[in-house]
């Protein structure tokens, strides 16, 4: 049975005025996002991949259309109640980490906790149980400046994770790392998706980090353009390798998957 929505977007319109040019980023766009789904956003510079990750986000807000997530409309928030879903329901994980140099891995975590009515012990083992996923509870008393940059971007996912959100949203988490660091960090987002039916949205350049989620939708010039499924093939000697199973996305609203 195929997981109900946890993202929709409808009709999604994005665009900026530069004096008295318009400029449309994203246009007329339609997409749902299945409860425990693994989805790569990618496309060229300028497609608008992260414009439409940071508005599922709660970042930024749409020129017209709706987004909801779960039960709630988020296009329709006020600012002060963008901040507060947002420090409830999303995670975040970015490319250059975005830690703390002064606060330890434990402190880092514990971050977006600071923002909820939890007590000190309700923080401790909630830090101490997303750090054990991340499998970093050895490094917690380490600054970020003692960690290499795989570890610095566990701590990353680990502070993603320590509310327990409804999404978490990776805007190019890989980037920045060497291919092995890179390929840890991939399997670590697979097992949250696997182990904790985590909803996770990423943006990528890279065709290697985009075969590990289930689907991928590219864009171009602000449209859907392709969906791909990667799935893995198993060749004459044993070997696995990635392939594509690729389907057009129409461009008539009322074609677009919902």
């Amino acid at each position: 049975m195929k997981a109900q929505p946890i993202v929709r977007v409808e009709d999604l319109r994005k665009f900026f005025t530069r004096g008295s040019e318009k400029i449309d980023v994203l246009e007329n766009l339609t997409l749902d996002v299945p409860e425990g789904e693994f989805l790569a956003l990618m496309g060229p510079s300028g497609s608008g991949k992260t414009t439409l990750l940071n508005m599922i986000a709660g970042l930024d807000r749409p020129s017209s259309g709706r987004i909801i997530v779960g039960e709630e409309i988020i296009s329709r928030m006020s600012e002060g109640q963008l901040a507060k879903w947002r420090t409830r329901h999303v995670g975040f994980v970015f490319q250059f980490y975005h830690l703390l140099p002064v606060l330890t891995a434990y402190e880092n975590v514990e971050l977006p906790l600071l923002l909820l009515p939890l007590s000190s012990a309700q923080r401790r083992k909630q830090v101490l149980t997303a750090l054990d996923l991340v499998s970093l509870t050895d490094r917690m008393s380490h600054r970020p400046g003692q960690l290499s940059g795989g570890q610095q971007q566990r701590v990353g996912i680990a502070r993603a994770i320590v509310t327990d959100p409804t999404l978490i949203v990776a805007d190019e988490p890989t980037g920045d790392l060497d291919s092995k660091s890179a390929d840890d960090i991939l399997n670590l987002l697979v097992e949250l998706k696997n182990g904790l039916n985590k909803t996770i949205i990423m943006v990528t350049h890279d065709p290697r980090a985009a075969s590990r989620a289930e689907r991928v939708l590219h864009l171009e010039k602000g449209r859907l353009v392709r969906e791909t499924t990667p799935y893995p093939e198993r060749s004459a000697n044993g070997a696995t390798h990635e392939s594509e199973m690729i389907t057009q996305v129409p461009r008539g609203r009322e074609d677009l998957p919902r």
